[in-house]
């Protein structure tokens, strides 16, 4: 079931927002994780460099007499709760948090086994004890407390933050996504004219310059395919008629059963079976399946042979039919057989337009890198209108010529389709004298010393 933009929107903005809660849960979760490792951990940093200071102090005084200044000005002992004890164990400073140094200091302590406990020794001898107890749970609820709060902050912070980002992004992603995904979904179903707006991100925008050129790509050969169906329905109904109505005209007794009858029942299956054998031969052209057995070839002499096969036709309706070429090299790479079908071609569809007593001239010319085969006629020529759509399959000059008259209709189309499969190309314009000229131009092989 096709859904509206609407609906793929908010299935984009919901997919977008639950990325963003997975990204705040997860950050939820690894603070909590650290919290609840700070609160139920019973192990207290190590200060190393502390007990090499009180150490020291030790040594210079040789007692602990105002190690209270010292033990304060220790950045990050100052807010430990620790002890310091002499080699008796004996209370000398009293820096817990939960108890009072003025009735503690000089009484014995008893060691805790959850005490990290450092001996003080100066020159080889016991001189005192550095305490450090751990955090008692009230304390450790007041630092996840101090922790949490900022961290509540910075959170709401963010969710401010991915609110004016979602927004943004609805705007310049979620948007044009949506109506990409809307328009695919149209030309699924078959709506070919379907475009969309193209805005965006640089990336989103070539998107949808992509998919507006496949839509009409699309459109082009539905339309094109339709046409083609069309054309060829009609193309096969009149022959198809004619050989069933001379058939039961003898069967009905209305046409007798001899020769001529038969053979214009028969005309029209030749005409039939040029019809499929050009549809083939133009489908296999179009989709470049059709073998080429390419060799080197004169192409001023395939010319003249073509222009033999076609002398008598020509002498018939009293037209000129000659081959005008320089002293150039015309050597060309191509399937001769493929080349002859296409000069036939055209001097053929030549010979059914242009009136009696008129002139078909071939001309080659030789440029550095290409030669050219010019086709020229110098009958009516073509309406500058239609010169674009010389080259269709199923066109004709003369719409109202008779089938067996006009050929198959795909000649032409089948002469662009053999010369752009073996690298050439094909055009078509109408001469300033009159008449039309066809251009063939093929890459020229160059010889090398």
């Amino acid at each position: 079931m096709q859904s509206s933009v609407r609906e793929i929107r908010t299935r984009l903005l919901f997919l977008l927002l639950r990325a963003f809660v997975i990204v705040l849960f997860l950050s939820f979760l690894f603070f909590t994780f650290i919290i609840g490792y700070f609160l139920t951990s019973s192990s207290t940093p190590v200060p190393f460099p502390f007990v090499s200071t009180l150490e020291g102090y030790y040594l210079a005084g040789g007692s602990w007499d105002g190690v209270e200044e010292v033990f304060d000005s220790l950045h990050g002992l100052n807010s430990t709760s620790a002890l310091l004890l002499d080699k008796d164990q004996r209370i000398i400073l009293d820096r817990r948090f939960d108890s009072s140094s003025v009735t503690t200091i000089g009484e014995h302590y008893e060691i805790q086994h959850k005490d990290v406990v450092f001996s003080l020794e100066v020159r080889d001898e016991l001189v005192g004890y550095l305490v450090i107890s751990p955090y008692s749970v009230s304390q450790r609820f007041g630092i996840a407390r101090a922790i949490i709060f900022p961290v509540g902050i910075i959170s709401f912070l963010l969710a401010i933050f991915l609110v004016i980002v979602s927004v943004l992004l609805i705007r310049r992603f979620v948007n044009p996504l949506a109506d990409v995904i809307y328009a695919a979904d149209k030309v699924a179903n078959g709506k070919l004219n379907t475009r969309i707006a193209t805005e965006g991100p640089q990336d989103l925008r070539r998107l949808s310059d992509s998919f507006n050129e496949m839509a009409s790509a699309l459109e082009r050969n539905d339309r094109e395919r339709r046409d083609l169906l069309a054309d060829i329905a009609h193309e096969l109904r009149t022959p198809l008629s004619v050989i069933r109505g001379r058939l039961e005209g003898i069967v009905d007794g209305i046409y007798s059963a001899d020769g001529s009858q038969v053979s214009l029942a028969l005309e029209q299956t030749y005409l039939l079976e040029r019809l499929v054998d050009d549809l083939r031969l133009l489908t296999l052209a179009e989709t470049r399946q059709l073998h080429f057995e390419k060799k080197s070839v004169d192409l001023a002499e395939l010319a003249q042979h073509t222009i033999e096969m076609f002398s008598a036709e020509a002498q018939e309706k009293n037209i000129s039919l000659v081959l005008e070429k320089g002293s150039g090299a015309y050597t060309v790479e191509l399937d001769p057989q493929r080349m002859e079908q296409v000069i036939g071609n055209l001097i053929g569809n030549s010979l059914r337009y242009i009136p009696d007593g008129s002139k078909i001239w071939l001309t080659l010319e030789e440029t550095s890198d290409a030669v050219k085969l010019f086709v020229n006629d110098n009958g009516p020529g073509v309406a500058e209108d239609e010169l674009p759509f010389l080259f269709d399959r199923f066109w004709r000059k003369d719409k109202s010529r008779a089938r067996s008259a006009g050929g198959t209709g795909l000649g032409l189309a089948i002469a662009k389709q053999l010369i752009e499969a073996q690298g050439g190309t094909i055009e078509a314009r109408n001469l300033s004298a009159g008449g039309l000229q066809v251009v063939i131009r093929l890459k020229k092989i160059i010889e090398r010393n």
